[in-house]
């Protein structure tokens, strides 16, 4: 595999709070895993997962937004995980952020100092990879095949890792295309509670092309449908004020908001 720490950018995020280097090609974070940082409801004190870490750009967004939390990043990619660890020092949350090299969707007994941890975080944040291995041409590069293709059924894997991670009482957000909702429903909703749906809409009068969903452990509440959020105005290209604030201004997203 060629060596990416030697082949990087390094991006900006939330107005430049957080720079983070990344792979120059293959698979990119970006406005998805933003998105998702800023629906996770995290506060000072509180213990955060990043499953399927990447280079690290949910948690140590989330990190940035909320002082005082503390953040475990878990990614299975040798190479991503050493960016991450860069990443963590670069932008000094060495003292409240690490990173565990494991694969989500293997037992937790593979590897025991994830084991040690299961059900202590309050809050558990995913992006799982958005596409079947079988449905599509495999990517060249493999970082971003593995990010963007898993196996059949593969969703199921990942809900039961957040499940066994997050604690009595935690949420699990994950966001992903908005036609892989019937899936998640199902995978999720045996497992956690109060589940919020929270549609992302390219423009106004656009079909939503991306979800957010939120759940928590041990919760009986019903699903709630939110009001979403709109990401351009008119022009197509300008990010209406509500995406500004959370994109450029590191703003929460409160999927609870009128639910």
């Amino acid at each position: 595999m060629t060596d990416v720490l030697h082949e990087t950018t390094t991006d900006a995020f939330l107005g430049g709070r957080v720079t983070l280097r990344q792979p120059k090609t293959g698979y990119r974070a970006g406005l998805d895993a933003v998105l998702l940082a800023a629906a996770v409801p995290a506060t000072a004190g509180q213990r955060v997962l990043d499953a399927g870490a990447g280079v690290g750009v949910v948690g140590l967004s989330i990190a940035a937004r909320v002082p005082g939390c503390r953040v475990t990043l878990v990614e299975r990619a040798a190479p991503l995980v050493a960016i991450a660890r860069d990443n963590i020092t670069h932008n000094s949350f060495s003292d409240r952020a690490a990173v565990i090299e494991a694969d989500v969707t293997a037992p937790l007994s593979a590897c025991p100092p994830l084991a040690a941890l299961r059900e202590s975080f309050d809050h558990v944040a995913a992006n799982p990879p958005y596409y079947v291995e079988a449905d599509g041409t495999r990517a060249a590069d493999p970082l971003k095949d593995g990010s963007h293709a898993m196996a059949r059924g593969g969703l199921e894997d990942w809900a039961r890792f957040c499940a066994s991670m997050a604690a009595p009482g935690g949420t699990c957000t994950i966001v992903h295309r908005a036609d892989a909702l019937p899936e998640i429903l199902q995978v999720m909703g045996g497992r956690f509670g109060a589940l919020i749906v929270c549609p992302i809409f390219p423009r106004r009068g656009a079909n939503a092309n991306r979800v957010l969903v939120q759940g928590r452990k041990g919760s009986r509440a019903p699903l709630v449908i939110a009001p979403g959020l709109v990401l351009h105005g008119g022009d197509g290209n300008t990010f209406t004020p509500e995406a500004t604030a959370i994109l450029r201004h590191g703003a929460a997203l409160d999927l609870t908001a009128g639910a």
